[in-house]
């Protein structure tokens, strides 16, 4: 009897073990946010859920919180801003995509007590990349923190391969448990 109980709790387990595996490899995993590049959206040291669903099949939206590959050892979060085939302009801090104005209610407060103006300097896709518009099967992102974000400024297009999901829910610290935008 007591061998027999021992093997189901063994199963048990190792069914556990093996759920838990999957559930984070191929469904959600934790992320720590590293940094200040996504402030106000995002605190150092928030923790987050990456959603990995249906992102190794489909395409980020814009405005998307993604987590993506930045080196071997280091993953980055940021905002995308600019879709394949979008031309991406930074203007008098405004953003222009494809030749129009968006709005980046998400900046609002942040731009307005920022010490340093303007808040995100003038730049071109072109200027930055060599590129007229941002290339099939890759998005443009950058921090909310524009003054203080290693994003696609610095590193370039992010290929949809390197993003790992969306992360749009803050889970510690507790008191600060929300779903960002």
């Amino acid at each position: 009897m007591a061998k027999s109980e021992s093997w189901e709790w063994l199963k048990a387990v190792a069914v556990a073990l093996l759920l838990a595996v999957v559930i984070r490899y191929f469904f959600f995993a934790p992320i720590v946010v590293d940094g200040e590049s996504m402030m106000p959206t995002l605190e150092h040291n928030d923790r987050m859920i990456v959603n990995k669903i249906g992102y190794s099949i489909s395409e980020p939206d814009r405005f998307d919180i993604v987590v993506f590959h930045a080196t071997q050892s280091k993953d980055y979060i940021k905002r995308v801003i600019g879709l394949p085939g979008d031309h991406v302009a930074y203007e008098n801090d405004v953003l222009y995509i494809n030749g129009e104005s968006v709005e980046e209610a998400y900046l609002d407060d942040y731009k307005e007590n920022a010490h340093n103006k303007p808040f995100t300097g003038d730049f071109t896709l072109e200027g930055l990349t060599g590129e007229s518009t941002v290339p099939e099967g890759h998005v443009f992102v950058l921090g909310d923190n524009r003054q203080h974000s290693k994003d696609s400024r610095h590193i370039g297009t992010i290929p949809y391969d390197e993003v790992v999901g969306k992360a749009n829910f803050v889970f510690w610290p507790f008191n600060e448990f929300r779903i960002v935008n």
